[in-house]
C-alpha cells in the first residue's frame, strides 16, 4: 500500500465545475412554469401598519398573486435560535414594521420585471413611530418599546451569580469600553429560494413541497419548514444547489422563504427569489454588534487577577440567533488563552429598529477574541510593558488533558505559547519593533505599527453527523454526508480520507450532499464542524467497508480475513500474494451475490465526538499609518493557527486566506450604519467599504499541530480561524503605530477620519477610555441553568 494521502495537499476536485461556468445556482434554474418574486418593503423603521392596498398590482401585467401577512396565514416563528418566545417573527410584517427594509407584502408575476413593477403599486399606509436605533439608548427609560407586550427593549439577560470580586486586591486595574460594531455579511450570492409545489420527476416519494434554498444547513431546513407549515418531515424536500458563499447568513429559515413557499403552494406554481444586493445589505442578518465594559486585574508582577465584563447585545429587531451570542460563545470563551482566577460576565441583549442579527463567521468567539486582546494591549500600554511580554507572563501553560475554564468550558489540549513563539519568529517579531523604534527617531510620518493576538476558539458545539461510503458495482465509490459544503472544499476533503482508507481514485469517487432526498439526516455546515464531525462520520463508513469487503475477499480467495490486505492499485488480497487480488468491482459483485446483502456494499455512520474542539493560534499584525492624513496600509499579516491535524495544506491555507481577509475588513474597512431615525446608510456596495484584494496585504500562513483526542482524524475547526485572530492583531497594530502620540485606543473600525481624529485629540480632548455601563446591568437576574438560548428546535 502506497503512502498516505493525508497531509498532503491536493486540489479541489469541485473547482473546474465552478471555473467552468458549469455550477448550477438557485438563480440558474429554470423550472417549469417558474414565476418570479418581488417583496415590498418598509421604508421606515418603526411604523404602524395601518391599511395595505394591493388592487393596483394585482390588476398589474404578469402578475400571479399578491400576498399580505393575512393573506399566508403563517404564524410568527423563530428562525434558528429562540432568545425570547415573545419576539418571533412573521414572515410578512403584521399590524408593526420594525426596521428598514422589513417584508410587508409579497407579488408574484410571470417575469421579474413584472414583480418588481408590481410592487411598486403596492399602496401601504404607515404611521410612524419613534425608533430605538442605539443598542444602549434602546435600555434607557423612555425608549420606544418593539413588542408593547414586553414594556421593555431587554429581551434577555443574565448577572453572574455572586462571588469573589473579580478586582479585588488588584494592584493595577485597566478599565475600557469597547464597541465590535456591526457588519454585513456580503456574501457573493444572497439569499435565494425557489419553491415547488409537490413532487419532482425524479423523486421516488410524494412530497407537499420541494424547496431548492441557499443554504448551510439543508436538513435543518427541511425541519422548520415541516414545522412552520405543518406538515410530515418526510413531505418536504429540501435541494441545495451550489452556494455563493453564507459565512453564517444562511443558517435558518428566513421569513422570505416561508412567505416564496406559502405563495408557491397557494399558486400551485413553482416561485423563485433571489435576493437583490441592496435587499442583501438591509435584510440579510449583520454580525457582530456588541458594547462590552472591561475591567481587567492585575498584581504588582503583571499576572492577571481577575476580570469583569458587561455586555451588551444588539439583536436588532427580532430576538434571534444573533442576539444570543452575546449570552453563548462569548461568554464560553471570555477567558480566551489567559490564567485569570476569577471572571464575572453580565449581559444584557436588545431589541433595536435595526436588522435583525445572526451571525457572522466566528460567531460571537471573534467578539471573545477582540474583547481580549485589545485589553491586553491596552494594559500593557498603560502599565508600560511590551505587550507580548504582558501576553508570556499570563498564558495558559500547555497542556494535554482536558482543562476546564472558569466560565465552565472545557478546552480539549493546548501550546498556546508555541503558536506564538512560531509567529513572532515568522514575524521577525524584534526586527519590527527596532524599525519602528528607527522611523520614530528620524520622525517619519510613515508609522510603523505592530499587533499581536492570541486566540483561542469553540468549534463543533454540539450534535452529530451521518456519512456513508458505497462502493459502486463499477469498482468507483459514492460518498453521502450530512455536511453541507458551499466553497469550503468538502468534497475534496471527504474523498481524499475514502481515497485514502480504499485505494480508490479520486477521480472515480462521487459525492453527494445537501439534497433531503439522497441523504437522510445531517446538521449541515456552521461552527467549522464540517471536517471533524461529517470527516469522522465518513472515515469510520469507509473503514466499515474496508471490513465487509475484506470478509468478502478472504471468502472468495479462501483466507483468513486478517490476513487480507490493500494492494497497490487498491485491490484486496492476501498479504504477500500480489499476484491474486480482486478489485473493488469484483468486491462489489461478490456483495450483490451473497443471501444476507441487498446488492451493496455500503456503510452508514453516525458519529458524534467526545465535545467540542478548540482550535487556537497567534496572529502578528503590521501596518503603515500617514501620520498626516490617518490613512491605514496594512503590509504583512502571519497567522500561525493550530486546527489539530491538518488534513489537506492547500484547504486549510485557504480557509486561513478567507477569514483573515475578513478579519481585516472589520478591523479597517466595514460597518453597517444607521441614522438616528434608523434609515441606513450602507445599503449599497457604494456606501459599505467592503475592500477588495487591493486593500488586503500579503499574508503569510502557518500551522502548529496539535491533534484533538475528540475524533479519530484529530482535527479541529480552521473556517473561523482566520477571522478570529486577525480582527484584534490588525486593530492592536493600528493603535500601536500612534501610540507613541498618546493614542490609547481607536474604535472599529480604524478608517482614516477616525484616526486622524485620534492623533489630533491625543494628549487633549481625546474621549476617555471609560465610562460607568449603563445601570441595566444592576437590573438583570442572577445566571441560571436555562438562561442559555436553545436551538429553535429546527431538528437539525
Amino acid at each position: 500500500m502506497p503512502g498516505s494521502i493525508l497531509g498532503n495537499s491536493v486540489r479541489r476536485v469541485e473547482d473546474p465545475e465552478l471555473l467552468t461556468g458549469h455550477g448550477v445556482f438557485v438563480g440558474d434554474l429554470d423550472l417549469p412554469g417558474l414565476a418570479r418574486a418581488a417583496f415590498v418593503r418598509s421604508p421606515f423603521p418603526h411604523a404602524l401598519v395601518r391599511s395595505i392596498d394591493t388592487d393596483g398590482a394585482r390588476a398589474a401585467p404578469g402578475v400571479l398573486g399578491v400576498f399580505t401577512a393575512a393573506d399566508l396565514g403563517i404564524e410568527p416563528f423563530h428562525g434558528f435560535m429562540v432568545l425570547n418566545a415573545a419576539c418571533a417573527r412573521p414572515a410578512l410584517a403584521e399590524g408593526k414594521v420594525r426596521f428598514v427594509g422589513e417584508a410587508v407584502a409579497l407579488v408574484v408575476a410571470e417575469t421579474l420585471a413584472e414583480a418588481n413593477d408590481a410592487a411598486e403599486l403596492v399602496v401601504v399606509d404607515y404611521e410612524p413611530l419613534e425608533a430605538a436605533v442605539d443598542v444602549e439608548a434602546a435600555l434607557f427609560e423612555g425608549a420606544p418599546v418593539q413588542f408593547d407586550e414586553l414594556g421593555t427593549n431587554l429581551v434577555a439577560g443574565m448577572r453572574a451569580p455572586e462571588g469573589p470580586d473579580p478586582l479585588a486586591g488588584a494592584a493595577h486595574v485597566v478599565r475600557a469600553r469597547l464597541s465590535n460594531q456591526r457588519i454585513a455579511v456580503v456574501p457573493m450570492e444572497g439569499d435565494a429560494i425557489a419553491a415547488v409545489p409537490g413532487t419532482l420527476p425524479d423523486d421516488e416519494h410524494e412530497r407537499d413541497i420541494t424547496v431548492y434554498l441557499s443554504t448551510q444547513m439543508p436538513h435543518g431546513a427541511q425541519g422548520a419548514i415541516a414545522r412552520v407549515f405543518g406538515l410530515a418531515r418526510e413531505r418536504v424536500r429540501v435541494i441545495t444547489p451550489h452556494v455563493g458563499g453564507a459565512f453564517g447568513g444562511k443558517a435558518g429559515l428566513g421569513a422570505e422563504h416561508a412567505a416564496v413557499i406559502a405563495a408557491a403552494r397557494e399558486l400551485g406554481r413553482p416561485v423563485s427569489w433571489v435576493q437583490s444586493r441592496s435587499e442583501n445589505l438591509v435584510s440579510m442578518p449583520h454580525g457582530r454588534g456588541q458594547r462590552q465594559w472591561v475591567e481587567l486585574g492585575f498584581d504588582e508582577d503583571l499576572h492577571i487577577t481577575g476580570m469583569h465584563c458587561r455586555v451588551i447585545g444588539d439583536a436588532g429587531a427580532y430576538a434571534g440567533f444573533g442576539g444570543g451570542l452575546a449570552i453563548g460563545p462569548t461568554r464560553m470563551m471570555a477567558q480566551g488563552v489567559y490564567r485569570i482566577p476569577v471572571i464575572r460576565y453580565d449581559v444584557a441583549i436588545a431589541v433595536t429598529n435595526t436588522t435583525p442579527m445572526g451571525a457572522f463567521r466566528g460567531a460571537g468567539r471573534p467578539e471573545a477574541a477582540e474583547l481580549l486582546e485589545r485589553m491586553m494591549d491596552i494594559s500593557a500600554d498603560e502599565l508600560g510593558i511590551d505587550p507580548v511580554e504582558l501576553r508570556r507572563r499570563n498564558l495558559l501553560p500547555e497542556f494535554t488533558e482536558p482543562y476546564r475554564t472558569v466560565m465552565g468550558t472545557e478546552y480539549d489540549n493546548g501550546s498556546y505559547e508555541t503558536a506564538l513563539d512560531e509567529a513572532l519568529r515568522i514575524a521577525r517579531y524584534d526586527e519590527l519593533r527596532a524599525e519602528q523604534a528607527d522611523r520614530r527617531e528620524r520622525g517619519d510620518t510613515d508609522l510603523l505599527g505592530i499587533g499581536v493576538s492570541v486566540y483561542v476558539e469553540i468549534t463543533a458545539g454540539g450534535g452529530g453527523e451521518f456519512g456513508a461510503v458505497e462502493v459502486d458495482r463499477d469498482g468507483g465509490a459514492t460518498i453521502r454526508v450530512g455536511t453541507s459544503g458551499h466553497g469550503q472544499g468538502h468534497a475534496t476533503s471527504f474523498s481524499m480520507l475514502v481515497s485514502d482508507r480504499l485505494g480508490i481514485p479520486m477521480e472515480r469517487i462521487r459525492f453527494v450532499q445537501s439534497d433531503t432526498a439522497a441523504v437522510p439526516r445531517g446538521g449541515g455546515t456552521g461552527g467549522s464542524r464540517s471536517l471533524q464531525i461529517g470527516g469522522s462520520a465518513v472515515l469510520r463508513a469507509a473503514d466499515d467497508v474496508l471490513e465487509r469487503g475484506k470478509q468478502l475477499a478472504a471468502e472468495e480467495l479462501e483466507a483468513s480475513p486478517k490476513d487480507i490486505v490493500l494492494h497497490d492499485g487498491g485491490r484486496l488480497g492476501v498479504a504477500g500474494v500480489p499476484a491474486k487480488t480482486l478489485s473493488w468491482a469484483d468486491v462489489a459483485r461478490l456483495a450483490g451475490a451473497g443471501p444476507d446483502d441487498e446488492g451493496h456494499l455500503v456503510a452508514e455512520v453516525d458519529f458524534e465526538q467526545s465535545g467540542p474542539t478548540f482550535p487556537f493560534g497567534a496572529h502578528v499584525s503590521v501596518v503603515e499609518v500617514d501620520g498626516e492624513t490617518g490613512r491605514v496600509r496594512p503590509i504583512r499579516h502571519v497567522a500561525v493557527d493550530d486546527c489539530g491535524r491538518v488534513l489537506n495544506p492547500l484547504i486549510v491555507a485557504g480557509q486561513q486566506h478567507g477569514g483573515i481577509g475578513q478579519g481585516i475588513a472589520q478591523a479597517l474597512f466595514e460597518e453597517v450604519l444607521f441614522d438616528a431615525a434608523g434609515n441606513p446608510l450602507t445599503a449599497s456596495l457604494a456606501d459599505y467599504a467592503m475592500p477588495s484584494a487591493a486593500e488586503l496585504p500579503s499574508v503569510e500562513v502557518s500551522n502548529t499541530e496539535t491533534p484533538t483526542p475528540r475524533n479519530p482524524l484529530g482535527a479541529k475547526g480552521v473556517g473561523e480561524s482566520g477571522t478570529i485572530g486577525s480582527t484584534p492583531a490588525v486593530h492592536n497594530a493600528v493603535v500601536d503605530a500612534v501610540s507613541h502620540l498618546g493614542v490609547r485606543h481607536i474604535d472599529m473600525p480604524c478608517t482614516p477620519e477616525r484616526v486622524w481624529r485620534a492623533i489630533e485629540e491625543a494628549g487633549g480632548s481625546a474621549p476617555p477610555l471609560w465610562c460607568e455601563p449603563p445601570a441595566v446591568f444592576d437590573r438583570l437576574a442572577v445566571a441560571g441553568a436555562g438562561d442559555v438560548p436553545e436551538a429553535a428546535g429546527a431538528d437539525i
